[in-house]
């Protein structure tokens, strides 16, 4: 696990060096990386949701395992944004700090957690789509909650904020599909595949465009982006290792999701900073340590569960 985790996330970070080259040469302006993010967001990752329920075939027991995994995440990334709320509201009114909480919960659990269950666990297609639940639990939360602690605005906690979003919409496409385990035709199954497979390539490369818009030091002498790095990449895989690991559930399940709790901040934290014109910098800055120290942190995490 450690050398798989390594050799992959290594190479997922080598896709950000075109997106930089892009920016550092001019040949992609600034103002157009939020594009590309938002064909990431409202495109890749639908498709990357339907293509994962294509490759898994429909079981009872899968099913019950899909409830508890959104069960988990939603209780997990709950209790990781709250308790850190009480620790930082003292210094909210620094839209740093709020930004910082959200970063603490919210992981790459689908751009880097799906290529990574890929190879961790190939003989679990179902590994996958347990990442594809994560994020939509991620997203309920992204939309509503995280959305009005970024913003201190309670307008975003609406039921439709939890309905009306890129990922649960992708949801509802898929899971008719999935029950009536219908196969969609090669060629537009091809089509979705292609364009979901794009998601992490397409990720890192904006991570690469964001790089190349800050000062590289700046990354490293903010103690906000220490805090939630820290937080992400340690504290959270712990907890999310104590909550399943004792549970009666199987063991790709309990890996799966402990490899999305050891994921570094999620991109979309950057994005909804972009979407809601709060903290960009600081989402940026946060992103960016948290998925290069990853190279480091992912692989020793991987250490833990190989050895218990």
């Amino acid at each position: 696990m450690f050398t798989i985790s390594l050799v992959t996330v290594a190479i997922m970070l080598l896709y950000a060096v075109p997106g930089f080259l892009l920016v550092k040469t001019k040949l992609v302006k600034e103002n157009a990386i939020s594009a590309f993010a938002v064909f990431l967001m409202y495109v890749c990752q639908p498709c990357l949701t339907i293509y994962t329920f294509q490759k898994t075939e429909f079981s009872w027991g899968l099913l019950a395992n899909i409830g508890i995994i959104f069960g988990l995440a939603l209780l997990l990334m709950g209790v990781m944004l709250f308790g850190m709320f009480f620790v930082l509201k003292k210094k909210y009114a620094d839209v740093r700090y709020r930004v910082a909480n959200v970063a603490s919960a919210f992981g790459n659990c689908t751009f880097m957690g799906v290529p990574l269950l890929e190879a961790l666990l190939p003989n679990n297609p179902e590994a996958a789509l347990y990442s594809t639940i994560f994020f939509i639990a991620m997203s309920i939360l992204g939309w509503t909650v995280a959305s009005a602690l970024i913003t201190q605005d309670k307008k975003y906690i609406k039921p439709l904020k939890i309905i009306l979003n890129p990922a649960v919409v992708a949801l509802v496409v898929a899971l008719p599909l999935f029950f009536a385990k219908v196969t969609l035709p090669a060629v537009l199954n091809d089509a979705i595949t292609l364009v979901g497979r794009m998601s992490t390539p397409l990720c890192m490369v904006i991570m690469g465009m964001r790089l190349a818009t800050v000062e590289f030091k700046s990354i490293f002498v903010d103690a906000t982006t220490y805090i939630a790095t820290a937080v992400k990449l340690v504290i959270m895989p712990l907890l999310g290792l104590l909550l399943t690991w004792f549970l009666p559930i199987d063991y790709a399940l309990k890996v799966s999701f402990y490899v999305m709790c050891c994921c570094p901040v999620a991109a979309i934290v950057l994005t909804f900073a972009e979407m809601l014109n709060e903290g960009q910098k600081s989402a940026a800055n946060v992103v960016l340590l948290s998925t290069i120290l990853s190279l480091a942190t992912l692989p020793l995490m991987m250490l833990i569960i190989q050895n218990i």
